[in-house]
C-alpha cells in the first residue's frame, strides 16, 4: 500500500484540520459512484479511507509514523473510531457526506453495508490490566522459583457468575438503542447528512439492560477482593523485570473478560553476594601469612560447600573464578561464574613476640620498617631533653 500522508495528498506535519479537509477533497475525486466504470475505484477508496482512519486518530498516527503500516495492523481501527464512524467504512463516508437516502451526499454508496455499516453491541468490555511488585531472594531469581503475589482486583461474582442478574432472571433488550449498544445523531451540515455514532447511554454499549440486579454485586457482575497467585519465576529474572500473567488482571464488568496481570520483580540484596549480569561477586577474606603462604579455605555457595584454592604470594585484589556457579541465563540452562575476590587482611593488635618475629623478617628481606614504638616514661623523657 502506498504511503498514507501521499494517499491523502498531505506532508507529514499535516494538521488534524489538514487532514481532514484532504479527505473531503480525495474522497469526493476516489468515491466509485464519482468513477463510474473503473475497476480499481473500489479498491482505492478502500485505500483512501483507511489511510484517513489511521492518520486521524493521534495515537495510531503515532505508531504508523514510528513504525509504518506493521504499526497499526492490516484492518485495525483507532480507539476513537467506533465513535465516530460507527465502525465501518460506510460510515466513515457518511459522516462527511450523507448516507444512501440522500442528504447532499452520493446516492447509493455502495459502502453504507459492505464494510461494516452499523454496528451490533460490543459486548462486556474486558477488565483492567493490574500491576503487583513481587520481592525475590538472589537466590530464587538466580535458580527460579514459585513465588505468590497478592493483589486487590475485581473477580467475578460467585452468585451470578457474573452475569449480574439474579438467579432466575436475565438481562432484557435496552429499548434505546433496540440491543444495537449504539445511538446515533443524525443533522444536516453544509457537506450533507453528518452521522454520529456513540454508546448507548442507557446499557452503555451492551445492548442489554438488568432489571433484576444480583444482590451480591448490585448487577456489577464482579466484587473488588484481594486474591493471591502463584507467580512462576524463570530462573535467571534480574532487578526490574516484568512477568506478564494473562487473564490475571480485573475480570471485566457484566462477564467481561479479565485483564493481564504485570508483575514486577524486586530483588532484595544479599548479605555476601551480588549480582553482575550473569555472573556472582563475593570478597573473601584471607590473613597475611595466608596470602604469603597459601592457604585452602572453605566458601559457602549457593550450590554447595566449596574449597578456595589462595596461592602463595596472592596480592591484595586478586580474582578467582568458579566456572558455572554463577546466575542462570534466562531462558536457558547455562550459568555464569562465580568471581571471588581476596582481600588481605592486615594485623592490628599484635602481641610482642608477633612483632618480634614480623621484625625479623623485615631485617632478613632488608625491608625498613618503623622502629618499635616507645613506652610512656620513655617518650616523657625525651619530651623534656
Amino acid at each position: 500500500m502506498a504511503d498514507f500522508y501521499q494517499l491523502l495528498g498531505v506532508g507529514r506535519d499535516a494538521t488534524a484540520d489538514d487532514i481532514k479537509k484532504a479527505y473531503r477533497r480525495r474522497a469526493r475525486e476516489l468515491h466509485p459512484d464519482a468513477n463510474p466504470g473503473d475497476p480499481q475505484a473500489e479498491d482505492r477508496f478502500k485505500e483512501l479511507a483507511r489511510a484517513y482512519e489511521v492518520l486521524s486518530d493521534p495515537q495510531a498516527r503515532a505508531r504508523y509514523d514510528r513504525f509504518g503500516e506493521a504499526g497499526v495492523g492490516s484492518g485495525a481501527q483507532g480507539p476513537d473510531a467506533g465513535s465516530m464512524f460507527g465502525g465501518g467504512l460506510g460510515d466513515l463516508f457518511d459522516a462527511f457526506f450523507g448516507g444512501g437516502n440522500g442528504g447532499g451526499g452520493f446516492a447509493g454508496s455502495p459502502f453504507g453495508t459492505g464494510f461494516g455499516g452499523r454496528g451490533g453491541p460490543s459486548g462486556p468490555p474486558r477488565g483492567q490490566d493490574l500491576e503487583a511488585v513481587l520481592d525475590l531472594t538472589l537466590e530464587q531469581a538466580v535458580f527460579g522459583s514459585t513465588a505468590p503475589v497478592t493483589v486487590r482486583t475485581a473477580l467475578r461474582c460467585s452468585d451470578c457468575g457474573g452475569a449480574g442478574t439474579s438467579p432466575g432472571t436475565q438481562a432484557v433488550t435496552c429499548v434505546d438503542c433496540g440491543g444495537t449498544g449504539q445511538t446515533r445523531r443524525v443533522r444536516q451540515s453544509v457537506l450533507g447528512q453528518m452521522v454520529t455514532t456513540s454508546s448507548c447511554g442507557r446499557c452503555g454499549g451492551l445492548g442489554q439492560v438488568i432489571v433484576t440486579p444480583c444482590q451480591r454485586c448490585g448487577g456489577e457482575g464482579r466484587l473488588i477482593e484481594k486474591t493471591t497467585y502463584n507467580v512462576d519465576v524463570p530462573a535467571g529474572v534480574d532487578e526490574g523485570a516484568t512477568l506478564r500473567l494473562n487473564g490475571r488482571g480485573a475480570v471485566g464488568p457484566r462477564g467481561g473478560a479479565a485483564g493481564d496481570l504485570y508483575v514486577h520483580v524486586r530483588v532484595a540484596r544479599h548479605d555476601r553476594f551480588v549480582r553482575d549480569g550473569e555472573d556472582l561477586r563475593t570478597v573473601l577474606t584471607v590473613s597475611l601469612t595466608q596470602a604469603a603462604l597459601g592457604a585452602r579455605i572453605t566458601l559457602s555457595t549457593f550450590d554447595r560447600d566449596e574449597e578456595i584454592v589462595v596461592p602463595p604470594g596472592t596480592q591484595p585484589g586478586r580474582e578467582l573464578v568458579l566456572k558455572g556457579m554463577g546466575a542462570t541465563r534466562l531462558g536457558g540452562r547455562a550459568r555464569g561464574d562465580l568471581r571471588v575476590q581476596l582481600v588481605v587482611q592486615v594485623p592490628t593488635d599484635l602481641d610482642e613476640a608477633q612483632e618480634d618475629l614480623l621484625r625479623r623478617l623485615a631485617e632478613m628481606r632488608g625491608e625498613t620498617v618503623e622502629p618499635r614504638a616507645k613506652g610512656l616514661f620513655s617518650r616523657l623523657k625525651s619530651a623534656w631533653q
